[in-house]
């Protein structure tokens, strides 16, 4: 679906680059988790896989093309993307603002049609929001706008699905939710990159997870394999205890001194 090669990004003035030699590949039908600490390139990394950020080094390809081959109306149609922040200039109402997400695969000044309200009805359910469809946004919780900006991205019927730090801002049920969600859409043969800081929801609905350290790979591979004390220690810089919950490995955060 994606791939990205020897990835670079630079900012203007900066001496290091944000993204250095980053290799990445997502496939249909996979969740992949990037983590890190602070700072350490992760949605620079989500930004420049869709263009939306110039690469100074590096190649990525979706869907076997060159990213900057793709026009934003068909990227629109493939890609969905839910980012950390968003400003709103002004409110809507949460029904037009999920419907939005409709615009790539309507034409000129065209109305959207049944099908469309449809997509954008079963979007809203998905994500929890159907009860709110008739609420401005300027009234929302910031755990409620989040699931209408994913609802939103649900209505574009993407085949990628990029989300950074989807469920900040959400209580533990809906940010369970959420990650069922994108975990069933993935079954289902969505590919989804999920940018978080929860290492241990990550571990428990990822296929594989990315850990990046100043913008350098320092793991990539399933949950157990990238979750290990060492590495963990050495790129957080704090010490840690990895335990299991049934397979899955769970990090915990360890006191100084306190005994592993």
């Amino acid at each position: 679906m994606i791939r990205a090669r020897d990835l670079q990004v630079r900012y203007p003035g900066q001496p290091a680059p944000a993204v250095q030699g980053v290799d990445l590949q997502l496939d249909p039908g996979e969740l992949v988790a990037v983590v890190g600490p602070n700072g350490s390139g992760k949605s620079t990394l989500l930004h420049a896989l869709v263009g939306s950020r110039p690469l100074s080094g590096g190649s990525v390809r979706l869907c076997d093309r060159p990213i900057e081959t793709w026009s934003p109306r068909e990227l629109a149609r493939t890609v969905a993307v839910v980012l950390q922040r968003e400003e709103t200039l002004f409110p809507l109402r949460v029904g037009e603002t999920v419907g939005l997400g409709r615009y790539p695969h309507l034409g000129p000044l065209a109305a959207a049609g049944e099908r469309d309200h449809a997509v954008v009805e079963a979007a809203m359910r998905q994500a929890d929001v159907l009860d709110l469809a008739s609420r401005r946004t300027d009234t929302l919780s910031g755990g409620e706008w989040q699931r209408v900006r994913i609802a939103r991205a649900l209505a574009q019927e993407p085949r990628l699905l990029l989300l950074d730090e989807p469920t900040a801002a959400l209580d533990v049920r809906h940010e369970m939710e959420v990650l069922e969600l994108v975990r069933r859409l993935a079954d289902q043969g969505l590919a989804a990159l999920l940018v978080t800081h929860h290492l241990n929801l990550a571990a428990r609905y990822a296929d594989r997870m990315v850990l990046l350290n100043r913008g350098q790979l320092a793991g990539v591979g399933r949950p157990a394999t990238v979750l290990t004390p060492p590495r963990l220690q050495q790129v957080f810089e704090w010490p840690v205890a990895v335990t299991a919950w049934g397979a899955v490995p769970q990090v915990v955060p360890l006191r100084p001194g306190e005994p592993s």
